[in-house]
């Protein structure tokens, strides 16, 4: 029994030490086999033990203060007393010890599993810190490139309105012209008919004039 507690001692003591000493791969490898301890079966079958070792532990206290009970109404302790005192408090440390570092183990594992994930967590968090700073800057470039674009846009257009004022007045200005040449054409045009009558008239007092000389003759 105390030589299979030793054994037991020790190995938790060298799991202890890799989870509290990174050593290469060998912190990983003992994570991996708490995580085996308490997956499927393992957590009751350590409650088990624990419950078993604890029941050793209160047997073997008892038997040691039972022993110093009986030394004291004797006087003295017999040789086979002390020997069992002895292997009494052997086993009972023994089994202390086994239970305190099986507890330090399992905070250990607990802690660290929980300080892997903040960190994966922490470096996930980074990478999407990271990502929405790139997304921001190349928002931010199409926002400048949208508003130099908006800006050339707008030059554009207001080239366009002032040809198109240019181009409306001078509509207005062949209009106008269209609309001069137009009363000139009509004044043209009465003039002509003006004249074409004062052609008649006189063409008639031709004919009369001859008709007058031709009776005289």
């Amino acid at each position: 029994m105390i030589q299979l507690l030793f054994l037991v001692l020790f190995a938790e003591g060298a799991v202890a030490l890799l989870l509290m000493v990174k050593v290469g791969p060998l912190r990983e490898l003992a994570m991996r086999g708490v995580d085996q301890v308490k997956t499927g079966k393992g957590p009751a079958t350590v409650k088990t033990l624990a419950c078993t070792l604890s029941v050793i532990l209160m047997s073997g206290v008892a038997s040691i203060l039972k022993i110093q009970n009986r030394g004291l109404k004797l006087g003295t302790v017999s040789p086979m007393d002390q020997v069992l005192w002895r292997t009494h408090l052997l086993e009972a440390s023994l089994i202390g010890y086994t239970l305190f570092l099986a507890f330090v183990i399992d905070r250990l594992h607990h802690y660290l599993r929980k300080l892997m994930t903040l960190r994966k967590t922490s470096s996930t968090s980074r990478e999407e810190v990271e990502k929405l700073q790139m997304e921001n800057r190349s928002l931010r470039e199409k926002e400048e490139k949208s508003s130099s674009e908006t800006k050339r846009l707008q030059r554009e257009i207001a080239r366009l309105n002032e040809g198109m004022k240019k181009l409306k007045s001078e509509t207005e200005e062949h209009e106008r012209k269209a609309s001069v040449a137009e009363a000139h054409v009509d004044a043209l045009q009465k003039q002509s008919e003006e004249l074409l009558l004062e052609y008649d008239r006189l063409l008639e007092d031709n004919q009369i004039l001859q008709t007058q000389l031709l009776s005289r003759g």
